[in-house]
């Protein structure tokens, strides 16, 4: 099936992801918020992927090979329905994040180690990053059920560009938080944002996390915005939402004194035809329908210049995505383009963008004729403008789901090494109807055709 291409000049549903971002009525009308309160959180001891043996390994995954022309390996295989995968990419090392654990292999797809969250400090829903400034790896897992309730999120962050050396882990309060955070970062912060609660949004500084100091974390009043991926070399960190008709572009800058202060970058209708949440998509052999994704996105990239993100939407009745660039100085849209189809679903979508802006739009295909099956488009920068290359098939599911819920975290990034090469992580249905997944890369070489 080949995609339709549209060009504009112009987890879930909401309390799944902090996308609806109210900031209360004093922070809305000024252009400066600031934060609410400040504490200073203590690392827990340092911690590694054995911790001289006291984690027992978890061993998932390999089987490198190429599928289509592109190559492809195995990551979890888990069979949990909300897999939720999420990989990053630096160092040599791809490290792989889900609903059961955390495992790194090589950049050839071969087995290094792997262990559950408990090794560190424990949490769902992990979200990775890879800060090439930095040369760290980090990631949040969210504890929901703590007695004390209240709801840590568990930041970690890797010294070295190593994944397997040392890594401090921060448990900072989230009261009243609730499943579907994101997680960003600068060449200075390191942002995190989650529904729930008065306070949505805090900060802290990654050269305090990267040398296991005490963290000062900055708690903002409501939601800032979705965090974004900071590619450019920046020190602000931006956030991104969508507020009724706008999108909005705040970032979070240093004051005078070392504190963040968070200033509104633009407020710019989008005035785009396909815009609301996608429908439930059907599958094969079932009644029970799945879910499409989230208009809101569940990544954002910062690069050169420009903010990307794709998402999923309401296309005449179907489930289809969409992808943006948009002027991260105005908030004006540079282009969009829309993958979408009269016969079929695409569904849960990630963005991944290089130095070249270079694009990779991975998702998910599903139909009342097919199972849950991973894929993924791309686009040289020097495409026309709003246009994406055909699907590219990597991996057909095998079985239907039992629930509307899906493991619908697709993952997208680029090469922290080499800033070219893209990747992503997609989830597919097994026999049972569970999610396995594969990890796909599109080398530079294959761009550049």
């Amino acid at each position: 099936m080949q995609p339709s291409n549209v060009l504009s000049s112009a987890k879930r549903l909401l309390f799944f992801l902090p996308c609806l971002f109210v900031l209360p009525a004093s922070a809305q009308d000024g252009d400066q918020i600031v934060p609410s309160r400040t504490e200073v959180i203590q690392p827990a001891r340092k911690t590694s992927f054995n911790n001289n043996g006291e984690c027992p390994e978890r061993k998932q995954g390999g089987n490198a090979r190429n599928v289509n022309g592109y190559p492809v390996f195995d990551a979890s295989m888990d069979g949990n329905r909300q897999v939720d995968p999420q990989i990053a990419v630096g160092g040599g090392y791809v490290l792989h994040g889900t609903n059961s654990g955390l495992i790194i292999y090589n950049t050839k797809g071969e087995f290094i180690q792997g262990v559950s969250q408990n090794c560190f400090k424990g949490g769902i829903d992990p979200k990775l990053f890879y800060d090439a400034h930095n040369k760290v790896f980090g990631f949040d897992l969210w504890v929901y059920w703590d007695s004390a309730k209240i709801k840590p999120v568990n930041i970690s962050v890797s010294e070295t560009n190593d994944p397997r050396g040392a890594w401090n882990t921060y448990s900072i309060p989230a009261p009243k938080g609730v499943d579907g955070g994101g997680i960003g970062y600068s060449k200075k912060w390191i942002g995190y944002a989650f529904p729930g609660g008065e306070e949505r949004t805090f900060v802290l500084k990654t050269a305090d996390a990267k040398s296991g100091k005490p963290a000062k974390v900055y708690h903002f009043p409501g939601s800032l915005g979705h965090p974004v991926y900071g590619q450019d070399a920046m020190d602000d960190l931006y956030f991104f939402a969508i507020e009724r008709d706008q999108f909005v572009l705040r970032k979070v800058t240093e004051a005078a004194d070392g504190s963040p202060v968070c200033v509104t970058v633009s407020k710019q209708r989008h005035n785009q035809k396909y815009i609301n949440q996608p429908p439930q998509s059907p599958q094969f052999n079932t009644a029970q329908k799945v879910s499409s994704g989230d208009r809101n996105p569940k990544n954002l990239v910062l690069q050169n210049g420009s903010i990307w993100f794709s998402q999923a939407v309401n296309c005449e009745g179907r489930s289809a995505v969409q992808w943006h660039q948009i002027d991260a100085k105005n908030g004006n849209i540079v282009q969009t383009g829309l993958i979408k189809s009269d016969t079929t679903n695409y569904i849960q979508t990630t963005i991944a963008v290089n130095k070249r802006s270079d694009v990779l739009v991975g998702f998910q295909e599903v139909n009342a004729n097919m199972f849950i099956s991973p894929r993924f488009a791309f686009r040289k920068s020097t495409d026309k403008p709003g246009t994406i290359r055909e699907i590219v098939r990597v991996g057909e599911g095998r079985g239907a789901t039992d629930g509307v819920a899906w493991g619908d975290y697709s993952g997208s990034v680029v090469d922290g090494d080499n800033q070219l090469d893209l990747w992503t992580i997609q989830s597919i249905a097994n026999e049972k109807g569970r999610g396995e997944t594969v990890v796909i890369k599109l080398p530079v070489e294959k761009i550049k055709k």
